[in-house]
């Protein structure tokens, strides 16, 4: 197995227990071409993570913020979804750590290198909980994405990007968005769904997400994007 001890600086844990920060690295594919590892993929670790995310984010919210629930869900939903996971991901430096099988390496710039990266991360988050508890976790979660919350409050990041697209597609243009599923695969309990946003006969871009209605979200945010808007 690679050492993480450069990693772990990076994101300034030692694990108690290395195997797990090693298991919060693996791909499904790898274990397609390397079925003899020793460890896991990290679904498991990511499912675990997912909640622990949430947990901390809202636990942050709820604590220092009086707004409305509403305003709330929706800042919630910006730290935690899968663009600024992958960019954290990015940032921390866990994409060279990553095992992943041969092709998937040589793609390291497609849309779902980004969505790996957000698994990733969320397994992080549940090896770490598993490895040192609940409180070292949440300040993990604090120092590495809930740090982004002033940004996304300064930039109104956290809007709703379809209603919003909609809206400045319909006064630009007078035209209303479409969404198309370009591709989807993954077994049924972990599909990913790649959705492509048009005005008229125009493609805008593209999202990928877990589900459709994430994708179409991430989809018109990168839409949003690219018109500058």
């Amino acid at each position: 197995m690679q050492d993480v001890s450069s990693l772990e600086n990076a994101i300034g844990i030692t694990f108690k227990n290395s195997k797990l920060l090693q298991q919060a690295l693996v791909h499904r594919s790898y274990l397609n071409e390397n079925p003899s590892f020793e460890l896991d993929h990290n679904e498991r670790l990511e499912f675990l993570g997912d909640a622990v995310l949430e947990l901390a984010v809202t636990q942050h919210l709820y604590q220092h913020y009086p707004n409305p629930e509403g305003e709330l869900t929706n800042w919630r939903a910006s730290l935690v979804n899968s663009t600024t996971l992958a960019s954290v991901a990015r940032e921390t430096g866990l994409e060279e750590y990553l095992y992943l099988s041969k092709g998937e390496s040589r793609d390291n710039n497609s849309k779902a290198r980004g969505y790996i990266l957000a698994n990733a991360m969320e397994a992080l988050i549940g090896a770490l909980y598993l490895d040192q508890g609940y409180e070292v976790a949440a300040a993990f979660v604090k120092k590495i994405i809930i740090s982004k919350l002033p940004n996304i409050l300064e930039h109104k990041l956290y809007r709703d990007a379809k209603t919003a697209f909609q809206e400045a597609a319909q006064e630009k243009f007078s035209l209303t968005p479409t969404y198309h599923v370009v591709d989807e695969d993954g077994p049924d309990h972990n599909k990913n769904f790649t959705i492509a946003v048009k005005l008229g006969d125009s493609e805008i871009a593209q999202g990928i997400g877990t589900s459709k209605q994430e994708a179409e979200t991430a989809a018109a945010a990168a839409a949003l994007a690219a018109k500058g808007w």
